[in-house]
């Protein structure tokens, strides 16, 4: 026989499996509906356990183990079919159905913006391309914009979210745990580092440096070349640039960007001084009241996962099963309880899919943990 003739016999076999795939799936329908009725949990370990030992019995040798992935593979989409059955009706979907149709066809150009820092700084910049006409309003720290948002002193508020050389801005991830928001829109600012000086000074005269401590990683690799010199974590990047400009002594600079060299009558001492020219920050803008706008194709949300084997893996097969794209896994640790992690995921997917409204409800109904964080285009 040649490759045609097996190919041929397997598109026969192909042509049963799909027949009793979709009989079982008949089957794991109509269960779903009896569970929902008597309030039964999906996720039935004892059940898998079992067909798992009698389908390794019946494989042949040395396929015990591919028939077991086949089968779990099985199972995962039994039970996300399942749960989808289970979550029509869902608050969440009503929601989310309510602000397609309510919310503007226009993403807003004006408004009050929180950002962290002062006059200069990366979030600002972000804040003025997202809002030409707007206006920002600075705050100390990160914690304090999100509370200009609950609190509506501002209508939004700009927070750096991720690094492309850097990863991920932790404190802003932690923080939303314990804030109300939602993700309007996100943008993505390239970032171009300078060493900042006072006009005369020169480089070989610098003693110490100050900058945010994520624009001196991303710099390490020029700041390592000058040896002896003290490095001090500051705010952010324009509040450098402030201190060095105040304190009129030649032998401080900061890593700052041009702006802030036009902002406090700085000189730049060297340019391009960042690790890669791709030195890209992502930045998200929150707002209080939910809103979704056209265009919008990422989603992002946040829950927690019970400390147990396979829970992620479950958890992720549900994504599988509709063929979406993770962007982002980001973990954090939940303070207070051992083991016990928060998982942020940011995915491809519009929400005028009913079936991606039927994974969120699923997701919300089975995980009292769940928050959904907005559904939003990145510019």
């Amino acid at each position: 026989m040649q490759i045609d003739d097996y190919r041929a016999k397997i598109d026969q076999v192909d042509d049963q499996i799909i027949g009793l795939f979709n009989q079982r799936m008949q089957y794991s329908r109509e269960i779903g509906q009896l569970k929902s009725g008597s309030q039964t949990p999906v996720l039935n370990a004892g059940r898998e356990r079992e067909i798992l030992r009698r389908v390794s019995a019946s494989a042949e040798e040395g396929l015990s183990g591919y028939a077991q992935v086949l089968f779990r593979m099985l199972f995962d989409l039994s039970r996300s079919y399942q749960d989808r059955l289970r979550s029509n009706g869902a608050a969440l979907g009503a929601k989310l159905t309510a602000a397609l149709e309510q919310s503007d066809k226009v993403f807003p150009r004006s408004g009050s913006v929180a950002c962290q820092g002062i006059e200069g700084a990366y979030s600002q910049m972000a804040a003025d391309q997202l809002f030409p006409m707007g206006d920002v309003m600075f705050f100390n720290n990160f914690a304090g914009v999100f509370q200009a948002v609950e609190k509506n002193l501002c209508k939004f508020g700009m927070l750096p979210i991720e690094n492309s050389i850097h990863g991920t801005v932790s404190e802003v991830y932690d923080l939303m745990r314990s804030h109300k928001f939602y993700i309007l829109r996100s943008v993505k600012l390239q970032i171009n580092h300078v060493l900042l000086g006072l006009p005369g000074s020169k480089l070989s005269q610098i003693k110490e440096i100050y900058s945010h401590e994520q624009a001196l990683w991303q710099c390490d690799g020029f700041l390592k070349q000058l040896p002896g010199v003290k490095l001090h974590v500051c705010e952010n990047t324009a509040v450098a640039a402030k201190l060095v400009a105040e304190a009129q002594r030649p032998e401080l600079a900061a890593v700052s960007s041009e702006n802030c060299a036009a902002l406090y009558g700085l000189s730049s001492l060297h340019e391009h001084i960042q690790n890669s020219d791709s030195n890209y920050t992502r930045f998200i803008c929150i707002g209080k009241e939910l809103a979704l706008y056209p265009g919008a194709n990422r989603i992002s949300i946040m829950l927690s996962l019970p400390h147990e084997p396979g829970s992620l893996y479950r958890l992720i097969a549900k994504f599988a099963a509709l063929g979406l794209n993770l962007l982002k896994l980001e973990s954090r640790p939940v303070q207070g309880r051992d083991f016990q992690f928060m998982f942020y995921l940011d995915f491809e997917a519009s929400l005028y899919s009913p079936e991606i409204i039927e994974l969120l409800n699923d997701l919300s109904l089975s995980n009292d943990s769940f928050v959904f964080l907005g559904g939003y285009i990145q510019v």
